[in-house]
C-alpha cells in the first residue's frame, strides 16, 4: 500500500483542512463585523496565515514529523511546562473548531427539513447528531474517514466554485453592489479586528506539517504545498466575500447571519441554489468534523506520547485512542452551550497564539533551518499583535468568548504545571 504523498494530494490535504465548515460557519459574522470591508478582513486574515506558512515551510522541512505543531514546539522550548500547556491548548483548540463545525451544521440542516417547530430545538438536535455520527465513523474505521474526506473535498470545491462564477455573473446589475464601496466598510481596526475574528477560516493548512514525512521530493513539494493552498483558499474566500456582501443587502445577511452563503445563493438561482449551498455546507462540515476528530484524538495522543499529559491518554478505547471520546464529549458541551460567536473568538484566539509561537520557533531556529530570521519575526509580532486587537474589539461585545479562552489557557498552565510537578515528585 502506497504511504507517499505527491504534492497534488499534499496541496489537498492544506485545501481541504481549511475549506472546511469555516467559511459556512463564519462568513455571516465577517460581514456583521467588516460590513462592506468583509472581503479585505479575509484578505487580513490570510496574509497572516501566509506569513505564518513561511515558519511552517522551514520546520516541515528541517524536522518532519507525524506530529506536526507539537514537535515544533517541543523543538523550539523543549519538553517543559510551556510547551505543554501550549500544546494541550492546541488539542483543546481542535476541539473548539469541532464545535463551530458542528455549529454550522446545526444552523444548516434545519433549512431542509425542520424536526420540530422550535429554531433552537433543532439546532441542539442535528450539531448533537452530527458529532454522535462522525464519533460513531471513527471509531468503525480510520480508512472510511479517509474516504468520506477525499470525496468532500471534491464536492464542496465543485460547488463553492460554481457558486462564485454564477455568482460574479450575478453581480452585474445587483442593486447591492455598491455595499462594497469603501464608504460601506468599518474602520481600520475594526476591519482587522474582523479578519481576526474569522482566522479560524485558516487554520486548516497546518494539516500539511502532519503529512510532511510522506510528502515525495520534500525540498520542492513542501513549500509548493503549503504556498499554493494558502494562496488560492485566500483568493477563494475574497471572492466568496465580495458575491456575498454584493448579492445580499447587509439586513437580509444579518437575518441570515449562521447560514449566509446558502442565502446569497438565492438571487442568482433561487430555492434551488439555497438548496444546493445547503447541502454543500452539510457535506462540508460533516467532512470537517469527521477529520477534526481524528487529527484532534491525534493531537493528544501525540502530546502524551511527550510526557506532557499523563500516559493515561495513550490507552485505547475500542482500538482507538482514548482521546477521540473525550475530544467527541468536551465538543458536545461547548456547541450546545455556546454562543457561534464566542466559539469563533475563542478559536481565533487560540490559533493566533499557536502559530504566533510557531513564528517564534522558526526565529528562533533560523540557523538551522536555513530560513530568514525577519518572516517569522514579521508572523510572531503580527499574531500577537492581531490577538491584542481581537480580545480589546471583543471585550465590550462579547466578553464571553474572552472569558472562555482565558479559562482555558489557564486550565491548560495549570494542569501542565500540576503534571509535571507530580512527574518529578515521583523520580525523586
Amino acid at each position: 500500500m502506497r504511504n507517499e504523498i505527491n504534492l497534488k494530494e499534499a496541496i489537498s490535504i492544506g485545501i481541504g483542512g481549511m475549506v472546511g465548515g469555516g467559511i459556512f460557519a463564519v462568513l455571516g459574522l465577517a460581514v456583521s463585523l467588516a460590513h462592506g470591508g468583509t472581503p479585505m478582513a479575509f484578505l487580513l486574515a490570510g496574509l497572516l496565515a501566509l506569513i505564518t506558512s513561511y515558519s511552517y515551510v522551514k520546520l516541515s522541512g528541517t524536522y518532519p514529523d507525524r506530529g506536526g505543531t507539537v514537535k515544533f514546539i517541543n523543538q523550539g522550548f523543549g519538553r517543559t511546562v510551556f510547551s505543554g500547556a501550549i500544546n494541550n491548548l492546541l488539542w483543546i483548540s481542535y476541539i473548539i473548531m469541532l464545535s463551530l463545525y458542528a455549529s454550522a451544521f446545526g444552523s444548516y440542516a434545519p433549512n431542509l427539513w425542520m424536526i420540530v417547530q422550535d429554531k433552537n430545538i433543532n439546532f441542539h438536535i442535528y450539531s448533537t447528531a452530527i458529532i454522535l455520527l462522525a464519533t460513531a465513523i471513527n471509531y468503525y474505521s480510520i480508512a472510511v474517514v479517509g474516504k468520506i474526506e477525499s470525496f468532500a473535498v471534491v464536492i464542496k470545491l465543485v460547488i463553492l466554485l460554481g457558486f462564485v462564477g454564477v455568482g460574479f455573473y450575478g453581480l452585474f446589475g445587483s442593486p447591492n453592489i455598491e455595499q462594497l464601496a469603501i464608504t460601506h466598510w468599518e474602520n481600520p481596526i475594526k476591519l482587522f479586528a474582523g479578519g481576526m475574528v474569522i482566522f479560524v477560516a485558516y487554520e486548516g493548512f497546518e494539516l500539511i506539517a502532519n503529512a510532511a514525512p510522506d510528502i515525495t521530493n520534500p525540498k520542492r513539494n513542501i513549500p509548493r504545498a503549503y504556498y499554493i493552498s494558502v494562496i488560492f483558499v485566500i483568493l477563494l474566500y475574497i471572492i466568496i466575500a465580495v458575491v456575498t456582501v454584493g448579492s445580499l443587502p447587509f439586513q437580509k445577511i444579518a437575518s441570515a447571519e449562521d447560514y449566509v452563503l446558502a442565502e446569497a445563493a438565492k438571487p442568482m438561482l433561487g430555492k434551488t441554489g439555497f438548496t444546493i449551498i445547503t447541502i454543500a455546507a452539510l457535506i462540508s462540515t460533516f467532512s470537517a468534523i469527521n477529520a477534526s476528530l481524528y487529527g484532534g484524538s491525534r493531537v493528544n495522543f501525540e502530546i502524551a506520547q511527550d510526557d506532557e499529559l499523563p500516559h493515561h491518554f495513550l490507552a485505547k478505547v475500542w482500538n482507538q485512542p482514548i482521546g477521540l471520546m473525550i475530544t467527541a464529549l468536551a465538543t458536545l458541551v461547548l456547541v450546545n452551550t455556546l454562543q457561534l460567536e464566542s466559539i469563533s473568538t475563542a478559536g481565533s484566539i487560540g490559533f493566533l497564539l499557536i502559530f504566533g509561537i510557531v513564528n517564534l520557533v522558526g526565529f528562533k531556529l533560523s540557523s538551522a533551518t536555513g530560513g530568514k530570521k525577519i518572516i517569522p519575526l514579521i508572523g510572531f509580532t503580527l499574531c500577537i499583535i492581531a490577538t491584542l486587537v481581537l480580545i480589546s474589539q471583543q471585550w465590550k461585545s462579547n466578553l464571553t468568548g474572552i472569558i472562555v479562552f482565558a479559562g482555558i489557557l489557564s486550565l491548560c498552565f495549570i494542569v501542565e504545571w500540576l503534571y509535571k510537578k507530580n512527574e518529578q515528585n515521583k523520580h525523586q
